[in-house]
C-alpha cells in the first residue's frame, strides 16, 4: 500500500545540488531563463536543460516562452511552501550554535537590506526583525516548530494582521526560513508572508521593477525598527 503518494518522486528531484540550487533561485516568485540558471548554480549549459527538463515533469517548474525566449518559474505557491518548510527543518536540525559568517561581498546591497523570498521578507532587516520578535517573546521556538505567543498574536494583530484567517490555511503559520545573506533565519510560513503584505500596504516597502530588492522607505525603516524593539 502507498502512504505517501508522490513524495519519493519530488524528494528525488530535490535532492540534485544543481536542480535544488535552480529551485532555490526561484524562491523569489521570478520566472528566469535556462542561461541565468545555469550560471547560479554552476552547471553546464547542456546539464541545465537536462534538469530544468525534469523539474518541469515533475511538476515543480513550469516553462514559459516569451518570444524566442524560454523561462522557467515555480509551478505553484505548493511548491514555493514546500521548500520554505524543508529549507526550515534543514535549519532546525544543525547545530545551534552562533557563527558569524560575513554576507557574500558580490551581494548587492539593496538585495542584503530588504528582498524578498518567494513571498516573505528577507534580507538583514527580516533578520533583525525576526531576532527582536524572538527575544521580545513573540515567537517561541519549541524543538524544530516555531509558534506565536499571546504576546505576539495581540502585538501583530494590531498591526492589521489578520490570525484568525490564517489560521484557517493548511499553510504552516511560521517557521524560521534560512536566509542565504545573513546566514541566520527570518520569519518564514504564512505569518511571514501577511506582514511583509502588510509592510507593503503601509508604503513601508516596495517592490524593485527590476530584482526582488525591496526599497525600504525612511519611514518604514523607522517603524519596521520599532516592531517587537524594547
Amino acid at each position: 500500500m502507498e502512504y505517501t503518494p508522490g513524495i519519493s518522486s519530488t524528494a528525488a528531484l530535490l535532492a540534485d545540488p544543481g536542480r535544488a540550487s535552480m529551485i532555490w533561485a526561484l524562491m523569489d516568485g521570478s520566472a528566469r531563463p535556462a542561461g541565468e540558471l545555469a550560471l547560479l548554480a554552476g552547471l553546464s549549459p547542456s546539464s541545465t536543460s537536462a534538469h530544468l527538463a525534469k523539474l518541469v515533469e515533475g511538476g515543480l517548474l513550469v516553462q514559459e516562452s516569451h518570444g524566442r525566449n524560454r523561462y522557467y518559474k515555480l509551478a505553484g505557491p505548493e511548491v514555493g511552501q514546500a521548500v520554505e518548510a524543508l529549507a526550515s527543518a534543514a535549519l532546525a536540525a544543525q547545530p545551534r550554535k552562533t557563527r558569524v559568517v560575513p554576507a557574500s561581498r558580490g551581494t548587492p546591497l539593496a538585495l542584503r537590506e530588504a528582498r524578498t523570498c518567494y513571498d516573505h521578507l528577507a534580507g538583514a532587516l527580516a533578520v533583525g526583525l525576526f531576532e527582536r520578535m524572538t527575544a521580545a517573546g513573540w515567537l517561541v521556538h519549541q524543538g524544530k516548530q516555531v509558534q506565536l505567543s499571546e504576546a505576539g498574536a495581540a502585538a501583530l494583530g494590531a498591526l492589521g494582521i489578520d490570525l484568525e484567517a490564517l489560521r484557517k490555511r493548511r499553510r504552516q503559520l511560521a517557521c524560521a526560513c534560512p536566509d542565504w545573506s545573513e546566514r541566520k533565519p527570518h520569519l518564514g510560513g504564512a505569518l511571514g508572508a501577511a506582514l511583509l503584505e502588510t509592510c507593503k500596504q503601509a508604503g513601508w516597502l516596495r517592490p524593485s521593477a527590476c530584482s526582488r530588492a525591496l526599497h525600504v522607505s525612511p519611514q518604514g525603516r523607522r517603524e519596521i525598527g520599532r516592531i517587537a524593539a524594547s
